[in-house]
């Protein structure tokens, strides 16, 4: 009988902690009831901010509550429009985003410019990665993103580059693209891709524009432009450097860095958009990307940290 009590007395309180979301329990005894024939603890186990222990005490399954609140929920869907010099880095940032807050992130990849247009006219994202922070400084001042929410995230940079079966000499710059092999030279459309107008500028400041005008070949996007070089469809390219150092193209040919002082800064930026249906987690995605392990991951790829901004 007196066995009976106290199995009532910690049902009863085990009926009281799962009824009570955010109670955070800090005695050392205080325990709470399983049944023995459950083959899946791990709803009582997930608690946010602490681990939950599992003990067998006298014939019962006690749960021994080092913190214990309420189950963790995701953030739902963050539908995401990033500049395509980001292709290869953002897999990596969603990946680790995901494992650490269970939230779930659809990206689509391209001309930063076309994005633009697109969410202009309702495209129905919740975050924005351009290449150009202008335009979502733009979006802001035409109400379209959220006040305040812009963040400079990093400064991209521009080199050109060669497949491994080219017998160019990239460490001659420019001057390489003299080469009577060099019958198309791929950059991105100008138009409407920030890393094409950095391209176009670089050429035009090295007084070597003149000289290729009538030989390039324009790319949608900077993804487009580097299949352009990789397919040798193009004899070389002026590539975003986070493609050149990115897994796919990396073991695949080689590039000079052109000199950043021939193009304007491509100062890269985020915004939440005031149509997002995810706003929370957007914003989540934007604190994510300020982290030391994020800012280290863009340093990989080649990007720069924006000045005056330090890790977390």
């Amino acid at each position: 009988m007196r066995r009976n009590k106290k199995i009532f007395r910690v049902l009863a309180l085990a009926g009281l902690v799962f009824a009570t979301p955010g109670l955070v329990l800090s005695a050392p005894n205080v325990s709470a009831v399983t049944p023995s024939g459950a083959r899946n603890p791990s709803y009582f186990q997930r608690a946010e901010g602490g681990i939950a222990l599992f003990a067998r005490n006298q014939g019962l399954f006690s749960l021994t509550a080092i913190s214990l609140q309420a189950p963790q929920k995701t953030c739902g869907t963050v539908t995401v429009a990033a500049a395509s010099d980001l292709a290869d880095a953002m897999n990596e940032i969603v990946t680790n985003f995901e494992k650490a807050t269970g939230c779930n992130v659809r990206v689509s990849v391209g001309s930063s410019g076309n994005f633009l247009t697109q969410i202009e006219n309702g495209a129905p994202f919740d975050l924005f990665f351009s290449a150009d922070i202008e335009y979502p400084k733009k979006l802001e001042r035409d109400g379209l993103a959220a006040p305040g929410s812009t963040y400079l995230y990093a400064v991209g940079k521009i080199v050109l580059w060669v497949g491994n079966d080219s017998g160019l000499d990239v460490g001659k710059g420019f001057g390489a693209l003299r080469d009577p092999s060099v019958r198309k030279i791929a950059i991105a459309n100008p138009l409407h891709a920030p890393y094409g107008r950095a391209a176009q500028e670089a050429l035009r400041k090295s007084g070597m524009y003149e000289e290729v005008k009538d030989r390039l070949v324009l790319g949608e996007n900077i993804s487009q432009t580097a299949q352009f070089v990789e397919s040798g469809n193009a004899q070389a390219g002026i590539l975003a450097l986070s493609l050149a150092l990115a897994p796919s193209l990396k073991q695949k040919g080689r590039y000079w860095a052109i000199p950043e002082n021939l193009y304007a800064p491509l100062e890269q930026g985020a915004v939440v958009l005031r149509g997002a249906q995810n706003p929370r987690g957007a914003r989540l995605l934007i604190e994510y990307i300020k982290s030391p392990g994020a800012t280290s991951l863009l340093e990989r790829y080649g990007f720069s940290l924006p000045r005056g901004e330090k890790r977390r």
